[in-house]
Parts: C-alpha cells; structure tokens; sequence
C-alpha cells in the first residue's frame, strides 16, 4: 500500500523530503567526520591557539605602555581597546587558515574523490567544513576569553550584549571559512594554501581598526580600513563589550558598524559559497 500511494503521489511529494532529509543526514556525517579529525588532531588546533595568545600577551606587558587611548588612561585601557581586535583576528586566520589547509589536503589525498563516489549531497562536503570550523570558532573564543581575562580585558555591558558580541565574531568567522574553502579547492598543495593565507589575511587584519585609529592612515589607506569587514566588527565588538576605543570617523561604515558587519558577512558567504561549489563541480567534470 505503501508503494502504490508512493507511485500515485508522485516524484514530487516523496523526493523533495527525502533528498533534502538525505542532504542533512549527508550533512551531519561530514561535520562529525571533520571534527572527530580535530579531535585526532588537537595538536593543529593547540599550535594555533599560541601565536594569537603569546600575541596577546606581547601588546599586553611590552607595548602597552608605549600606546594610550586620549582619555581613557593609561596600559589597562588599551588592553581592554586591543582584545576586540585580537578576537577577529585569532577567528580571521584560525578558520580560513583551518579551512583552506584541510580542503587542498583532503581534495591532494583523494578525499574528496571518495566522496564524489558516494551517494551523497555534493554540497555537504564544503557545508560541513564550514560548520566543524564554527565549533573549532567556539574552542578558540573559550580560549582567547580566558587569556583575555588574565590581562585585565572585562565586559562591561552584561552578558547578553557580549554575546551578541561573540555571534557577530562567529559570523564573520563562518563567511570567511568560505573563502578558506575556496582557496583550497583553487590550489595544487595544502602549503599553497598555508602561504596563500597570508596574502590577504595580513592585510585584511592589519589595514582595520583592529590595533590603530584610520584616521592616523592616508587617505586611499583609511578609506580601504574604514570599509574593511573586520574594522566594522571590531568597532561594533568594542560598543557591545563596553570597551574603550579611539574617536569614531565620521564616515559611513562607522556610523553603522552593525549593519557593515552583518552585510559584509552575509555577502562573503554567499558568494565564496557559490564560487566554492563551482569550482567543487569543475574539479569533479
């Protein structure tokens, strides 16, 4: 009776479910697999963690004494102004780099090749890189929020608006484990991937908000940070947190960080995501 209802509904009522309950189940196995590989492999993710937190410690005891904020004090002040910065970029080169090392590692071992051989949704293997990077994002927070508290960094606002604070991180992180993907399937070898990171995530970091005022930059130069995804984070971050921070520009993208953070990470997801399963298809014709 079963199968005769099944004929007679058609294609389109029982597929549609079905694929797309597949496509989940297809999803979930591939995070787990990505995360169990984590779990095998705690020393990517430990090694990782000790440039950003010997970082953190360097501006907090060495040169914190040789900035100060106008007006907001001396050394702990700018503890406090630089850790929004370090929690974007520990998140910036955390993900993409983790993304784009494992991709061109799994696509040089015929990992993804066994994939394609199986029965299985063609996007849920970029998906679910995506998503086992978002919970490594969780770890990584969990970790700097504890170095962070060790040097004198404190919320001051309450928790909800923290974490509000911490969602806007894992969103910029998740677009940007987007282009991570992309960058993997685009290259031959996991260290061309590696060196590739660097390319633009030194710039992407560095040309922000993040440590210095833009306005101190030229003009071409302060324009670029001002419109940068990570300042409009970092800023929004400061806000939420209560933290001191420099005398906000005039322009545009910081008289609205809010809406620049969550507009550019949104449009980088789409459109590496899209770029990311193009280039998924052209690898596998």
């Amino acid at each position: 009776m079963t199968v005769a209802w099944a004929v007679q509904s058609g294609p389109a009522d029982l597929l549609r479910p079905a694929s797309a309950a597949k496509a989940v189940r297809d999803l979930v196995v591939v995070t787990r697999r990505n995360l169990i590989r984590m779990i095998r492999i705690p020393e990517v993710l430990v090694l990782g963690l000790v440039q950003p937190i010997v970082f953190v410690l360097l501006f907090a005891y060495l040169f914190a004494g040789s900035f100060s904020l106008p007006g907001a004090g001396g050394p702990a002040a700018y503890r406090e102004y630089m850790m929004p910065g370090f929690f974007c970029q520990t998140i910036a080169f955390a993900t993409a780099g983790n993304s784009s090392v494992s991709m061109a590692n799994d696509l040089q071992s015929g990992m993804v090749d066994r994939f394609r051989s199986l029965p299985m949704s063609r996007g849920a293997l970029l998906t679910g890189r995506t998503l086992a990077d978002m919970v490594q994002n969780l770890v990584v927070i969990a970790v700097m929020v504890g170095c962070a508290l060790v040097v004198g960094w404190r919320v001051h606002h309450g928790l909800p608006r923290a974490a509000a604070a911490f969602a806007l991180l894992l969103l910029l992180g998740y677009a940007l484990s987007w282009v991570g993907v992309l960058i993997g399937l685009s290259v031959r070898a996991p260290e061309a991937a590696a060196t590739g990171n660097f390319l633009w995530l030194f710039p992407l970091t560095f040309l922000s908000n993040a440590f210095v005022a833009p306005s101190t930059l030229p003009t071409p130069l302060r324009w670029a940070a001002e419109w940068n995804p990570i300042s409009a984070t970092v800023q929004v971050t400061r806000e939420l947190f209560g933290n001191p921070g420099l005398h906000v520009s005039d322009a545009w993208p910081a008289r609205h960080a809010l809406v620049v953070s969550v507009v550019w990470s949104v449009v980088i997801a789409l459109v590496c995501r899209t770029l990311a399963v193009r280039r998924y298809r052209a690898t596998a014709a």
